[in-house]
């Protein structure tokens, strides 16, 4: 997992609330456990104006132009604006692999489904929460201005606005500084490996069994 400390990129504005998980990643393309190869099909619904299925050439069919992530002002965007509730629906984890393969690093909503907050943590993708009047304001400038930028400072758990407004957020301290480090639960379990290791080979002396050995 990539470590999270300063990001400074384009905001995508995603102006509905409830936006739940089908929506993000439709089931059909869920048969995947790789982490790779979703973000095409981010938002297939409402992105595309025609069903897509697995093995499609999404290059070729027609899209939504009325939808944000067909809009060239709001291409190459890191940051997703969203509204309350975000990520509710089933618990899939595709669904934060699907933003961040798209290229998304940060999500700033009012607020989140739970299960869908944790998965978005443990992956690398920060969730930041933010007030709806907070949010409305930064609505408000993204719709007002093109090629519009936010840097967010997982350090200092800020937000700076082009003209230096600063917006704090609160996060979990065990999470900010996994994130800070980039390190997933595989990561922080291999930090003790030769730990880990050491046990394994006094309990494989003093119970051979266990391990299938015969001697």
């Amino acid at each position: 997992m990539r470590a999270f400390k300063t990001l400074t990129g384009i905001v995508v504005p995603l102006d509905r609330p409830n936006v739940d998980t089908d929506a993000i990643i439709p089931k059909q393309y869920l048969k995947s456990i790789h982490r790779t190869g979703f973000g095409v099909t981010l938002f297939d619904d409402w992105r595309y104006l025609e069903p897509g299925k697995p093995g499609d050439d999404h290059s070729k069919r027609k899209v939504n132009t009325d939808f944000v992530l067909n809009q060239p002002r709001y291409e190459k965007g890191e940051i997703l604006l969203a509204r309350k509730n975000f990520g509710c629906g089933s618990s899939r984890e595709h669904a934060v692999w699907a933003l961040m393969d798209y290229g998304f690093k940060v999500v700033i909503a009012p607020s989140y489904a739970d299960i869908f907050f944790s998965n978005s943590l443990k992956n690398g993708l920060l969730p930041v929460v933010l007030t709806e009047s907070e949010l409305d304001e930064l609505f408000e400038a993204t719709f007002a201005n093109e090629g519009y930028q936010l840097t967010v400072n997982l350090e200092e758990q800020s937000i700076i606005t082009p003209d230096g407004k600063a917006y704090s957020f609160d996060i979990d301290t065990g999470y900010k500084n996994r994130l800070l480090q980039g390190l997933d639960e595989i990561g922080i379990t291999l930090r003790d490996r030769d730990a880990i290791r050491a046990y394994e080979d006094k309990a494989r002396q003093l119970s051979p069994w266990l391990f299938g050995d015969r001697t």
